[in-house]
Order: structure tokens, then C-alpha cells, then sequence
């Protein structure tokens, strides 16, 4: 199942600052990647590999050069399937109650 590669390689924290890396600059290479992280080469190529598999990271070579760019589709198919189904009650209730207030509020506002 896709949604298991992607809960996998989000599990680690070295990982998840890959994803934020690329989310803040798109295009980097492996030596950009592995400046802003205090691991080695090859573990960033590793975790790399893990991305690229769950479709978080996608990669273009540019000559000898190969840029990693992030693809948050998975995510938002995470978000969509795992998060606002738990969020809609709560998100309907907090509707209701700021409905209701500003009903009050209008009819406390207007004279009888």
C-alpha cells in the first residue's frame, strides 16, 4: 500500500528535515542536502532513496548534476484520507458554536 511507504519514510526525523529542506528550496542536490544535516553521504542518499520510493522526493538530472524536489501530493492524499476525517466533527462543532454566537450577538444588537 502506498500510504504504509509514506507513513514509513515520515517516521524519521532525519527524513522529515530532508522534506523541509526541500520544501524551503527546491532543486538541491545530494551536497546541498547533506550541508544543512549532520549526517554522512551515503545516509542521505539512503533516506533519499526511502523518499523517492514513498513518491515524496523526485529527482531530474541536470547534466552531472541531479535535483531533488519534493512532491507533496502524498501528503495531502495522507491528509485527506487520515486527518480531516478525524477533524470534520470538531471543525462542525466549532461551526456551530460560532454560528450561534453571532446569532446571539445579532439579537442582543437589535431593539425590540
Amino acid at each position: 500500500m502506498e500510504a504504509d511507504a509514506v507513513f514509513k519514510a515520515l517516521a524519521d526525523p532525519g527524513r522529515r528535515r530532508l522534506l523541509d529542506m526541500l520544501h524551503e528550496r527546491a532543486g538541491l542536490t545530494l551536497g546541498e542536502l547533506c550541508e544543512g544535516l549532520d549526517m554522512r553521504r551515503q545516509s542521505v542518499s539512503q533516506h533519499l532513496e526511502i523518499l523517492e520510493a514513498a513518491n515524496l522526493v523526485t529527482s531530474i538530472r541536470d547534466g552531472r548534476r541531479k535535483l531533488h524536489y519534493l512532491n507533496a501530493v502524498p501528503i495531502h492524499q495522507l491528509q485527506t484520507r487520515w486527518i480531516w476525517k478525524f477533524e470534520e466533527p470538531r471543525l462542525a462543532a466549532l461551526a456551530a458554536i460560532k454560528q450561534h454566537a453571532e446569532e446571539s450577538a445579532m439579537s442582543e444588537t437589535i431593539p425590540d
